[in-house]
């Protein structure tokens, strides 16, 4: 058994045997307590609707009316949670266990949006919202490309990059990556979509320099030769 294990059952035998304290205060210091506590633990009191609630449900599981003696044992319980909590929160498990945490953050979330208001946002406030959060809504920008390989047989091919060359000159010159491709380029290893294309995709295509290269242009502008696996 953990050390923490150990202080919080040390704890609840402890709170047993304050239990009975805790029980006669309510009779003895009725006119301290709050008005809808039944007793109080620690100065904390523990509210009188959380007591009827839990004898309904009680009352609910035996199918019958309860003996005093069942009340009572009703509240001997609640006030051994309450020890146990107190006792819970000294320890720190509120931060050093992660289940107790998780449980915590949990409680806390449904709380919140329990009580958050149902009321339906106007125009205005959506709009606010989307201007406040415009990255949020934007899909991912797409760039038709079109290439044209050139194959290069070694790491330095001065003549395949001339080749290269001469073919950027012709695209700045009017002519279309078609008419280039046929005329002084090679076939690719994998031919771009006919299609506009988000950065991540024109990467796989293209390879990492070239997707970069891309992005540095504005349309219609043709970029410099280069170099990728196998050619420009």
């Amino acid at each position: 058994m953990t050390r923490p294990v150990v202080l919080l059952a040390l704890g609840a035998i402890a709170g047993l045997v304050a239990a009975a304290a805790g029980l006669v205060a309510p009779a003895r210091d009725a006119a301290v307590l709050p008005g809808d506590a039944i007793a109080q633990v620690n100065g904390t009191p523990l509210r009188r609707a959380d007591y009827e609630r839990a004898v309904e449900a009680l009352a609910a599981d035996r199918r019958g009316a309860l003996a005093e003696d069942d009340k009572r044992h009703v509240l001997d319980r609640l006030v051994d949670e309450e020890l146990l909590v107190q006792r819970a929160f000294e320890l720190g498990l509120a931060r050093s266990d992660r289940r107790v945490r998780a449980d915590l953050v949990t409680a806390m979330i449904e709380s919140i949006t329990g009580e958050a208001s149902l009321r339906e946002p106007d125009e205005s406030e959506l709009r606010a919202f989307f201007e406040a959060n415009r990255d949020y809504f934007a899909l991912p920008g797409r760039q038709h490309v079109e290439q044209v390989f050139v194959g290069a047989a070694a790491e330095s091919d001065p003549a395949a990059l001339a080749r290269a060359r001469d073919a950027a000159a012709r695209l700045r010159a009017g002519a279309s990556a078609a008419e280039v491709q046929a005329i002084a380029g090679d076939a690719p290893v994998a031919a771009l979509p006919a299609a506009p294309l988000p950065a991540a995709k024109l990467r796989e295509y293209l390879g990492p320099a070239a997707a970069q290269a891309v992005a540095a242009l504005a349309p219609g502008e043709v970029s410099e030769p280069v170099r990728a696996a196998g050619g420009y």
